[in-house]
């Protein structure tokens, strides 16, 4: 009898704890017009900075979400713990990705950035594209003179 208590007691607590976290899980939605008009802000910090700008969205437990501007290239990076995925929502430039990050830096726990990325495959991005980087993939955002680009960033935990 005391086992079936003891399972029964188990079970509820489980069941509130669970019951807890779901009604403080919360689900978020931003439209592309929403995001173009939050990177109007981004726009100033750039031109006030070194031509790019982003800001964290929201954090969740293996994942967070950020929007980035850029009016001019980047340099090379690559996060050891975490995978890039890329919605570009205005704008042109190129990602590199793969290759060799050149004078790399660690720059925090899992964080490394470079001059650039050498080698690497090149694909142009649009408005409209996403790109997934795995956790550990040297890349690099390159942007032409005169052309700029938005983007929404998710980047997710990847256990290696």
């Amino acid at each position: 009898m005391r086992k079936v208590v003891s399972g029964i007691l188990i079970c509820l607590l489980t069941m509130s704890v669970m019951g807890a976290y779901a009604q403080t899980m919360k689900s978020d939605h931003w439209s592309t017009t929403e995001l173009l008009e939050r990177a109007k802000h981004l726009k100033e910090l750039a031109a006030k900075g070194e031509g790019s700008a982003s800001e964290t969205l929201e954090k969740y437990p293996h994942h967070y979400t950020m929007l980035a501007y850029r009016e001019h290239s980047g340099g090379g990076e690559v996060h050891q713990d975490f995978a890039d995925i890329f919605f570009i929502l205005d704008g042109h430039a190129t990602v590199v990705t793969g290759g060799t990050l050149i004078e790399a830096k660690t720059t925090a726990p899992g964080e490394m950035r470079g001059k650039s990325v050498d080698g690497g495959s090149r694909q142009e991005l649009k408005a409209g594209d996403v790109v997934h980087i795995p956790a550990g993939m040297p890349h690099q955002t390159l942007v032409a003179d005169g052309q700029t680009v938005t983007y929404f960033v998710v980047k997710v935990e990847e256990s290696r």
